[in-house]
């Protein structure tokens, strides 16, 4: 979709990994930036439009599950036999998704989508297994409830990748679901037909794109794994799957193959730079060296990591060798991108009792920077789309910052970054821009009352 050529000027934006001054940005027809200018001269600012506050660029979400935001603050009470952890949480998950219909979905969605776009995201990786009929939702189709995340990112404005998961069987040895599963029933050709029905539906709507998703390698078989990453070669899209998450998970993939998830996946596949494994949490060093050579990204969801008991990935050895990662807020605990990377930060701090561990793996002395340059750097990997930040060819994605919150009130210009991330809590922006289009947020309260009727549905 051609949007008006437009012109912004900043005087403080964030271009190539520092803060950059009086800066000229240009968006072109096609809604990229075709020119970015640092110390432009006041004069050749004259007729640009000129920013309220300090720009950044948009960052991808790279790892999301709209559905889970309807449960977000209900897993909180311990469960009622047995410990509590990331096994039981799943029960209480499964009970909802087989509630969701179609529309409710889109709500649910819908209200997801805004948040994060006030958050600061303007593209979201949505990793979709809800393909099949539910309980409430008799007659619903794979392409309707993929359609209803599609129809809910046009509503809010944000850039979507969805990725329809394949999805098989109940675990490592199995040869099906579970009953309760069967909402999630797909197989490789399934997939790779509601890729190509969703690409159709979805054809001439701006920022929205199709990858594939496995869901783990314990709910598909080696066999369907190659055969749907062969079609996501063929056809260059990228690939995301969830591995090594939990101790028990890598337990049983070593009881069942001989070899841990990561090292499995290394051996028996020939990974690449479309490659996103989410989670990664519990791998060796040899597994993450692995994975950095071999081009691929690893998505760290810190929050829901946190809330779930997952553990801490190990953020220190792999960046140390350069290895690529992403950020992803998964069962949306949090919808901000700086509340991730603050809790990735901190984890790493408890852990190892050091400050700004960060801030030793990258060219800047700032752990913000680090992990923001990083995000930008990986955004290509996860969704196969230009995300790379405020610099040429690259989508016209941004938010301005409110200089007038008390997180980022009176700060000298070069700490913005770093209380946007570590000042809690942090501020939220006065504009976000998504491919050249500003969003606005006057609909939210329409979109907060369809969803507050939608969960009394849900949970009646």
């Amino acid at each position: 979709m051609a949007i008006e050529a437009c012109r912004y000027f900043a005087h403080q934006a964030w271009v190539q990994g520092a803060w950059a001054k009086d800066v000229l940005l240009e968006v072109d027809a096609s809604g990229h930036w075709s020119r970015v200018t640092c110390d432009a001269a006041q004069d050749c600012a004259r007729d640009a439009v000129h920013l309220a506050g300090p720009l950044l660029p948009g960052v991808v979400n790279a790892h999301s599950h709209a559905f889970q935001r309807a449960i977000a603050g209900l897993t909180e009470q311990r469960a009622p036999h047995g410990q509590d952890n990331f096994w039981s949480w799943r029960e209480r998950m499964y009970a909802v998704a087989q509630r969701i219909t179609p529309e409710q979905l889109e709500a649910i969605a819908t209200m997801l989508y805004t948040e994060l776009l006030a958050g600061g995201y303007t593209q979201v990786c949505e990793f979709h297994y809800l393909h099949n009929a539910g309980a409430r939702a008799p007659q619903a189709s794979a392409l309707e409830m993929s359609m209803a995340l599609v129809q809910a990112a046009q509503r809010s404005g944000i850039g979507l990748t969805l990725l329809p998961t394949l999805y098989m069987r109940s675990g490592f040895g199995a040869d099906r679901l579970r009953p309760d599963q069967q909402r999630f029933a797909s197989t490789p050709d399934s997939i790779a037909r509601l890729v190509q029905d969703v690409q159709a539906a979805t054809r001439g709507m701006a920022h929205v794109n199709l990858g594939v998703a496995l869901h783990s390698l314990r709910a598909v078989t080696p066999q369907a794994l190659s055969e749907l990453a062969a079609f996501a070669d063929a056809q260059g899209l990228p690939i995301h799957i969830h591995i090594a998450e939990q101790p028990q998970e890598v337990q049983d993939c070593i009881a069942h193959t001989g070899q841990r998830p990561i090292e499995w996946l290394l051996l028996h596949t020939q990974l690449h730079a479309r490659w996103n494994l989410v989670h990664a949490t519990h791998a060796t060093q040899a597994e993450l060296d692995g994975v950095r050579a071999s081009g691929a990204s690893i998505v760290i969801c810190p929050s829901t990591e946190a809330n779930l008991g997952d553990g801490v990935f190990d953020y220190g050895g792999y960046c140390a060798q350069g290895g690529s990662w992403s950020v992803g807020s998964d069962s949306h605990i949090s919808r901000a991108w700086n509340e991730e990377l603050r809790l990735l930060e901190y984890g790493q701090r408890l852990t190892r009792g050091q400050r700004n561990v960060a801030a030793q793996s990258g060219a800047s002395t700032s752990s913000a920077a680090n992990m923001l340059q990083a995000l930008l750097r990986s955004a290509q990997t996860s969704t196969a789309r230009p995300l790379g930040g405020l610099q040429e060819g690259q989508r016209a994605d941004c938010v301005v910052l409110d200089t007038t919150s008390p997180a980022l009130c009176g700060l000298p210009h070069a700490h913005v970054l770093d209380a946007h991330v570590f000042s809690s809590p942090g501020s939220a922006p006065l504009a976000v821009c998504v491919g050249g289009q500003w969003r606005s947020h006057s609909s939210q309260g329409s979109v907060l009352q369809d969803y507050a009727r939608t969960l009394a549905h849900v949970f009646s």
